[in-house]
């Protein structure tokens, strides 16, 4: 029998605040996390904004223990892990009687680690690359840190999933609790910004320009703004949570993944976001009718948003005209592996106090646009309406991911 899989606790360290509740109370302001980048230099690229965390202290939240060891990525990992075992009660004491575990998911982990240490090793010859640097070369060396530092030591497991990572990590957490191959686990995404990352997406043209618009669903999108961050839900089975005596925040009901093997470059990506909608639904046992609002993935990019924004309407059909919408990317950026685990936990705390953040920037749909539910501004909805949500993930590669929420009752 398929055991029900509860939330019981969440962390976040974003740009916008390092607390789930500090993060929503952003968004419902519609307060912007972009800013001109400080993390490193631009080399000639001009001024861009991103979201970047800083000051980013370490130490503040984790105290005066070795971080030489651990890069950017992994800190803001270990930050939000240790504020989602603290929300959830999952103290030192009762993660050495019973097994914890993690399954991250990322984009590129600490690719400016690896890009250090390789170029390194290539311009000054093998013996000038570091040890350090060594050990956070793998793109599951987050993970790997995490369950050290933490003493996870139950199930530990690295999503590469682009943008639909930090979902796809919590669905497969989800699995494995309600299969009973684990009883508690941390899931979602971590993403740093560094110069190796933003160049990258530069050159491939995904990057919104200085003066652009990266404004989900907006007519005069041109791109998204990079962000970073790390997020982290405490999934447990109900029986597991129950006999911890831990506060339910939420239940996850359903999960489903489709491909577009175009990439988004036909009509198979709105398609494989509409079968990903419909068959998460299925799994959750409910009807789409019963979607209270619905959080995507839309990060500014001229082709994905419209590709989701079309999966949408083929999957709500007339629902599609008044389903409100969040696209919390207009004012986090895209934080990649970690932003779809952003998105759960913030439509957590909408389900919570009914606020659903509208979509800063916002300022008109192109012709055609399927939505007629995107908004501007921030809304309030009758929590007993935000019962059951959706959460969608849709990454470059042509991946798309769907989940669905249910509220704690």
């Amino acid at each position: 029998m398929r055991r029900r899989v509860v939330i019981t606790g969440a962390g976040a360290l974003s740009p916008l605040g390092d607390s789930p509740a500090a993060l929503h109370r952003a968004l419902a302001e519609g307060r912007s996390a972009l800013k001109p980048i400080e993390l490193f230099s631009l080399d000639g690229l001009g001024p861009r904004r991103a979201g970047e965390i800083r000051p980013f202290e370490p130490q503040a939240y984790l105290g005066d223990r070795n971080l030489r060891p651990v890069d950017r990525t992994s800190r803001l990992l270990l930050v939000a892990a240790q504020a989602a075992l603290d929300t959830s009660g999952w103290t030192p004491e009762a993660r050495a009687e019973r097994e914890v575990g993690l399954v991250l998911g990322t984009t590129f982990c600490s690719i400016k680690t690896i890009a250090e240490f390789d170029r390194r090793g290539l311009q000054l010859g093998p013996s000038h690359a570091s040890p350090l640097d060594f050990a956070n070369s793998v793109i599951n060396a987050a993970a790997g840190q995490a369950a050290i530092w933490h003493g996870l030591r139950g199930v530990n497991s690295t999503v590469a999933g682009g943008e639909a990572a930090g979902l796809l990590a919590i669905a497969n957490a989800v699995d494995l609790i309600a299969a009973g191959r684990a009883d508690a686990l941390l899931a979602g995404g971590v993403e740093e910004l560094c110069f190796e990352s933003f160049v990258g997406y530069h050159k491939a043209g995904r990057l919104a320009p200085e003066d652009g618009h990266p404004v989900p669903f907006d007519a005069r999108r041109n791109g998204f703004a990079q962000s970073e961050g790390a997020a982290l839900l405490v999934l447990e089975a109900e029986e597991t949570a129950r006999q911890r005596g831990a506060a339910i925040l939420g239940e996850v009901l359903g999960h489903a993944s489709a491909f577009d093997p175009s990439a988004g470059e036909g009509s198979g990506a709105a398609e494989a976001v509409a079968r990903a909608i419909r068959l998460a639904c299925e799994e959750a046992g409910i009807g789409l009718d019963e979607i209270g609002a619905w959080s995507a993935s839309a990060n500014g990019g001229v082709k994905s948003d419209r590709c989701e924004a079309l999966g949408g309407a083929l999957a709500f059909g007339d629902r599609a005209a008044d389903l409100p919408v969040v696209a919390i990317k207009a004012m986090l950026g895209e934080a990649l592996g970690a932003s779809g685990a952003f998105q759960a936990i913030d439509l957590l705390s909408s389900m919570a106090d009914g606020i659903l953040p509208g979509i800063a920037g916002l300022k008109t749909t192109e012709e055609g646009f399927p939505l007629g539910s995107v908004a501007a501004e921030t809304r309030l909805a009758d929590p007993e309406a935000l019962r059951r949500t959706l959460v969608t993930a849709l990454s470059a590669d042509g991946t798309a991911c769907a989940l669905v929420l249910g509220r704690a009752e």
